[in-house]
């Protein structure tokens, strides 16, 4: 559900005109639905505080990389959600947004010697580990920290959970799946249990659980499941071999209907799914939702700079924004429901959706039946919150969409759009030039 409604006519975001904001602000602008993140989160804490027994306190850390603007971020922040991360920007961002550390997981691949110092230093959650080599490391760096530590400034024992890759590969498309064989993200069982070992044996990590993450857009609660069941037939191994496990990071993953008739699971199904894998584990879980709270909660204003109409019949409806603006379409071959923000009367008519940008791959739809349009009318992409502007970039030298916030009847400007001398400015000439 979203909050995005016409009213007199005119598509709102809550109670806030599309068309006004396009005045005031310019397109292609970024619009979020408070009420919409707010809702989200909701649901998926009630549903976590419905299954408190399997679960325990579990743990809501918003996935960054979906949308890191600020203000989304503190939004979520004080509702009490978490922060999932995979940079030392990202804990940054959600630092900087007002989620405490103890609420922040570090995830990812490739973390620098620098990220896990930072990451200790500013005392997260856990830091999900995704290989023997950076095991290693981080006992070395936290060795390192601890022999620099003072009274005044004293320095914990980072704990962490080791990132299983299960071998079980779900998702909306290749690029986004990460739990399968040959995906990258991870250690397979047998390793993760090795490692498991390896770090409880140190003096400078402390583990707590196991993480896993299977992919993004996944519509079947089957390869979750049969994902979660790993993780606890690995519990019940470490605990018989004498480990404390406590944790169990589920990650997130859970598909959104970008069509408007399109099925995919409820956050409630998932969530007891979750629960009746794990009752009676006696863990304390962590969800990593990202699309799922804030695809919904955002759409991509645009205007029709014109209509091009071709002599072999085919109709391009030439947009202000443009594959650098959204990238999804050109990554992932990913629909986006198309709305006019004043809708017309007229018999639906086959268009293909394109940007300005000068790639043939700037290209949002092809043969997309839609009612008709003119030079200067408004349309938004639907379910464009989530990587949608955090993936953006300024191809063609296209200025960054600006960003917009909505709670009821205010706005707020979250993002400015720069201006071409602020992205100049950003490049200093070298001093012979």
């Amino acid at each position: 559900m979203h909050y995005f409604d016409l009213e007199d006519g005119v598509l709102h975001a809550e109670g806030v005109s599309l068309e006004k904001l396009a005045a005031e602000v310019g397109t292609p602008t970024y619009v979020y639905s408070s009420a919409t993140l707010r809702r989200h989160y909701g649901l998926l804490r009630d549903a976590c505080d419905a299954h408190k027994n399997a679960l325990g306190e579990a743990l809501i850390a918003f996935a960054v990389k979906a949308n890191s603007n600020l203000s989304v971020l503190a939004t979520l922040a004080q509702l009490g959600c978490g922060a999932d991360t995979v940079s030392e920007g990202e804990i940054r961002r959600a630092l900087a947004a007002g989620v405490p550390g103890e609420r922040i997981i570090f995830s990812g691949v490739g973390k620098t010697d620098a990220e896990l110092a930072f990451a200790i230093d500013v005392g997260v959650r856990q830091i999900n580990v995704e290989s023997s080599a950076e095991l290693e490391r981080l006992i070395a760096v936290a060795a390192s920290l601890k022999q620099g530590a003072t009274a005044s400034r004293p320095i914990g024992t980072p704990s962490i959970a080791i990132r299983v890759n299960p071998k079980i590969g779900a998702g909306g498309h290749a690029k986004i799946t990460t739990g399968g064989a040959g995906d990258k993200f991870g250690v397979p069982v047998e390793e993760a249990m090795a490692l498991y070992a390896r770090a409880s044996a140190s003096p400078h990590v402390t583990p707590v659980g196991l993480a896993c993450h299977i992919g993004s857009q996944i519509t079947d609660l089957t390869p979750l499941e049969n994902a979660f069941r790993v993780l606890r037939e690995m519990t019940e191994t470490l605990r018989a071999q004498g480990h404390s496990v406590t944790r169990l990071d589920l990650g997130g993953g859970l598909g959104v209907p970008y069509y408007g008739d399109a099925e995919t699971a409820s956050p409630a199904d998932y969530v007891a799914m979750a629960a009746r894998v794990l009752d009676g584990l006696g863990v304390e879980a962590a969800f990593e939702p990202g699309r799922l709270m804030a695809a919904n909660a955002g759409v991509l204003l645009s205007r029709v700079i014109q209509v091009n109409e071709r002599t072999d019949g085919r109709r391009f409806l030439v947009l202000d924004a443009a594959m650098n603006d959204l990238m999804r379409p050109a990554l992932y071959d990913a629909f986006h429901d198309l709305k006019a923000v004043r809708p017309r009367d007229g018999d639906m008519i086959p268009y293909d959706v394109v940007g300005p940008v000068c790639e043939t791959g700037d290209t949002f739809a092809r043969d997309r039946e839609l009612p008709p349009f003119e030079a200067g009318d408004l349309v938004v992409f639907m379910s464009a919150g989530a990587y949608g502007a955090v993936m953006s970039g300024e191809y063609n030298t296209r200025p960054l969409a600006a960003e917009v916030l909505v709670d009821g009847a205010r706005s707020a400007v979250i993002r400015p759009r720069p201006t071409y001398e602020q992205m100049f400015a950003r490049e200093p000439m070298a001093d012979w030039l």
